[in-house]
């Protein structure tokens, strides 16, 4: 754990391990994969359908599966050692490798800019981004929506300190913007597609033109190293999953429904926002990683310069 944490949220992280977040005990010569995931996108489809488990059937491993609120929190349980396996969005690695967080990029799914955006009420005066100068806006810290945030209000003519930054998780974001304690909110699929179908919440801008929202997939440095094969199944695992979804999408929000909470119909608006495919990072999507990683550490949200192609996991590792 680095010293970005704080001596009690290493506490909280270390127990929430010992709790449950770790494997459960392994018999002889099984070995455990312990996943974060988050409500939404082709990991927790995987975990629904049990088709990583069938793949790995007879193979001595052991998968359990965590679920964390947003992307941050899920990299800083991987870093305490809580968990291998996890997938997260653009900006939650860059702030994790930033801290000194040991971690590798296993693999990407395409470009879905129009699953993030940000929104206001419906009978809010506000029209345009340009208009949040001195406005209360609502985000998650360090996910991908944060560098939404930056690049829209710097596609507007403001700053980053031109806005009151509001940073608060989804659940308490959306309670905030629905009391109007927040002008504005940046959020992701599938919360967005439920507030835009239950608050009438207008869009000042989502991702098109402005940033890519890429889905990664991170392990931690030390599990890769030692399970390269493990983690090969995993991202064939996935790949298969997206494929199913892409073919079938009115079935997969059906699916994962019933896990989420939110109801098939707005996950259906959500999912066909998504991009599906699972692929190795190429050198352009590091390099887009690199331009976040490079504008982060310029407004000074994350402590030092880093090379996010120090953290690709290379082929056979």
């Amino acid at each position: 754990m680095t010293a970005a944490i704080t001596t009690g949220r290493r506490a909280l992280l270390l127990g929430a391990a010992a709790a449950g977040l770790a494997a459960p005990a392994l018999a002889q010569g099984e070995r455990s994969l312990r996943i974060g995931y988050q409500k939404y996108g082709t990991l927790v489809l995987l975990k629904g359908r049990g088709a990583l488990e069938q793949k790995l059937r007879g193979g001595g491993v052991r998968v359990s599966w965590t679920e964390f609120p947003a992307g941050p929190a899920l990299l800083e349980a991987m870093n305490a050692g809580a968990i291998d396996f996890g997938t997260v969005g653009e900006a939650p690695p860059i702030f994790a490798q930033a801290a000194g967080a040991p971690l590798v990029y296993v693999a990407h799914e395409p470009p879905a800019p129009q699953g993030e955006a940000i929104l206001v009420a419906r009978d809010s005066p506000i029209r345009d981004v340009a208009e949040l100068h001195g406005k209360k806006v609502a985000f998650n810290k360090g996910s991908n929506v944060h560098y939404l945030l930056v690049r829209a209000l710097e596609a507007a003519g403001l700053r980053y300190a031109d806005i009151e930054p509001a940073t608060l998780p989804p659940a308490d974001a959306r309670v905030a913007f629905e009391r109007k304690q927040v002008d504005a909110w940046v959020i992701w699929d599938p919360f967005l597609a439920a507030a835009e179908a239950t608050t009438g919440a207008r869009r000042l801008a989502d991702g098109t033109g402005l940033v890519s929202n890429h889905q990664f997939y991170l392990a931690h440095e030390r599990f890769a190293a030692a399970n390269g094969p493990l983690v090969d199944a995993v991202v064939a695992a996935l790949a298969e999953t997206a494929a199913w979804v892409g073919q079938d999408i009115p079935t997969a929000a059906r699916t994962l429904s019933p896990g989420v909470g939110i109801p098939a119909p707005f996950l259906e608006v959500a999912m066909r926002r998504q991009a599906y495919g699972v692929r190795p990072l190429d050198a352009a999507v590091a390099a887009e990683q690199q331009r976040i990683a490079d504008t982060f550490h310029g407004l000074g949200l994350i402590p030092r310069a880093i090379r996010v192609s120090d953290a690709v996991r290379q082929t056979g590792a």
